[in-house]
């Protein structure tokens, strides 16, 4: 698969990326069906296969149900082959979110991640925004505890999963990159990749496939015809519908 700059943090990533929230997680989602939870061997077998196809990127959260220890058990044994992404700031307890990004809460969502995935380090810390993604980075303790993570290397790049533009132009001080919705149906997002685009900052793209609602292969094409993204995020269960994405991306 074809793998893409990620700004200017020397990585690169393929262009479309496993967004490992079903593997974890079946409840409070926008998906239009739900399902049920794979069983630790599926988990296996559809991880695998991701890097075996040439998807270099995972992307999860402690917000993903059992998806970061499921990841740790799967593929920790081949670290070394893919770039991994996980977020800090929203926890999923009892069918319900909620939001902490005090210092305290941050640092010890992150080492609990690591624990789970059975890594030293991830390669990219993001935060989990939720609609009031533009005070979490102006007017808390986020971003410092981000840039504090960094320097004692528990992620090598910070960025922001921002809901808002206003956001993410502000989280261009200082992030490495950022995910963005960005789809057929939602394009609002264009001006602020180019500008990130322009100043070395990676964008990935989230929910290019309308949370399930779009034609996968459309989708897939539009997105990734934007010279900006650096990959696009696709979550499935179903290995057969990953291959299938892997030739759409081309």
């Amino acid at each position: 698969m074809r793998r893409r700059p990620l700004g200017n943090t020397g990585l690169l990533v393929s262009a479309i990326g496993f967004g490992a929230f079903k593997i974890g997680r079946n409840q409070n989602m926008k998906y239009p069906q739900g399902y049920p939870l794979p069983d630790e061997a599926m988990v296996d077998v559809l991880l695998n296969a991701c890097l075996d196809l040439g998807i270099n990127y995972i992307d999860t959260a402690a917000a993903y149900g059992v998806s970061e220890e499921r990841i740790g058990r799967a593929i920790s044994h081949r670290r070394g082959e893919f770039v991994l992404s996980t977020k800090v700031g929203e926890f999923f307890d009892e069918g319900t979110s909620r939001y902490d990004f005090s210092r305290h809460a941050m640092e010890a969502s992150v080492r609990g991640s690591l624990a789970r995935l059975q890594t030293d380090r991830v390669d990219l810390l993001l935060l989990h925004a939720n609609a009031d993604d533009l005070r979490i980075v102006t007017q808390t303790d986020a971003v410092e505890t981000l840039q504090s993570l960094k320097s004692a290397g528990l992620t090598r790049f910070i960025g922001v999963s921002a809901k808002t533009d206003e956001a993410a132009r502000s989280a261009m001080d200082w992030a490495d990159l950022l995910m963005i919705d960005y789809s057929p149906q939602d394009a609002s997002h264009e001006a602020v990749m180019e500008e990130a685009h322009r100043r070395g900052i990676g964008v990935i793209a989230k929910k290019g496939l309308g949370s399930g609602h779009l034609n996968a292969e459309a989708a897939i094409k539009f997105v990734l015809a934007n010279q900006h993204v650096s990959s696009l995020l696709v979550g499935s269960l179903n290995l057969e519908h990953i291959r299938q994405n892997v030739l759409a991306a081309g």
